[in-house]
């Protein structure tokens, strides 16, 4: 076992992580929580999120072993804050009197004082120079300029859990590869196909309808069926680049579990998506991808592999014809020569 130098002997039992945010940033900090599982391998530990990500817990129950839902926090923009609901909550956090709580939800200059409510023996994360510092042991300046993966890494490596590799991962079950084959024969789906995800939860992250829809068309050209993926929620975008492409492609929005998505990826030949979710999900899966930035910052949320995945950093100031090149490339340059 590693030399924990900033958290007192004996080693944690019960820890507890803050980290209520969706699935690309969970998928980001999978990588530290293999850190932390490997170095204190008998440690019972929990994640509170938000009230899916108990389905998140369950697929990677190597590193996570139980889950509590936030109800919201004042100032956390993911959820609308239950007042009401947060005694309670409290009150059940407290009760089972953790050895030690992380903070990983974000900077801290909103999430330390609820860190500090959680009542564990010990408590750790970052925090912004000059801003609240709940204990200068334990606590890391924030490293913003750092990979997302990283950031958390670094914050492993801060509390003595030496990095297990900082590549994604995404569990896949039997269940899930059930779920696509029935899909599959539903929808008549190729060998050859490429998943394009128009999608993103912010307006100002989408690349145009139009510009995803000529791409699409142009891999269609090359004998690629085109999968439209999204939520139920992102339908009516993915109809919009349906109605906008000349060539037929396949929507199933709101179609797939989570899971059944992850394998799905799995099995394409390419993901062309915004920097969202399922970017991490293909990097996750290691299936080539080409990602548009058009307002994250790709130096912090980039795949780490950039042999695999191609990043458009500008993309607001592409054109259909550039990205259709670059994903044409990638793929002539991942499968040698197979269009």
């Amino acid at each position: 076992m590693p030399k924990l130098n900033r958290i007192a002997e004996p080693a944690p039992q019960r820890i507890v992580i803050l980290r209520a945010l969706h699935i690309g940033d969970l998928l980001c900090a999978v990588p530290a929580f293999r850190a932390l599982k490997t170095a204190l391998p008998q440690a019972w530990i929990t994640l509170i999120g938000l009230p899916w990500a108990h389905r998140f817990v369950e697929r990677f129950n190597s590193y996570l072993d139980d889950f509590i839902p936030l109800p919201g926090y004042p100032g956390f923009p993911e959820q609308n804050p239950e007042v009401s609901r947060f005694p309670d909550f409290l009150a059940r956090v407290q009760r089972l009197q953790y050895d030690l709580a992380i903070q990983m939800q974000g900077s801290g200059e909103i999430s330390n004082p609820l860190i500090m409510l959680l009542g564990a023996k010990y408590c750790a994360g970052f925090y912004l120079p000059g801003q609240y510092c709940p204990d200068p042991e334990r606590f890391l300046p924030y490293p913003e300029h750092e990979p997302e993966v990283w950031c958390h890494l670094r914050l492993m490596e801060f509390l003595g859990m030496p990095p297990q590799g900082d590549e994604l991962e995404f569990p896949l079950y039997d269940q899930d590869w059930k779920e696509l084959e029935g899909i599959t024969a539903k929808f008549a789906i190729q060998s050859d196909y490429v998943c394009i995800h128009p999608g993103a939860r912010s307006l100002e992250r989408r690349w145009p309808v139009e510009r995803f829809a000529g791409v699409a068309d142009g891999l269609a050209a090359h004998g690629l069926q085109v999968i439209l993926t999204g939520s139920r929620e992102e339908a009516a975008l993915t109809q919009a680049v349906a109605a906008k492409m000349q060539s037929p492609s396949l929507d199933l929005a709101g179609l797939t579990s989570l899971g059944a998505l992850a394998a799905l990826v799995s099995n394409a030949r390419l993901v062309v998506s915004n920097d969202t979710g399922v970017a991490h999900i293909a990097a996750a899966v290691r299936t080539p991808s080409i990602v548009l930035f058009s307002a994250s910052d790709p130096n912090r949320w980039a795949p780490q592999d950039l042999a695999l995945h191609k990043v458009v950093t500008r993309a607001p100031a592409s054109t259909t014809e550039e990205v259709l090149s670059q994903a044409t490339g990638h793929l002539q340059e991942v499968y040698a020569n197979a269009l």
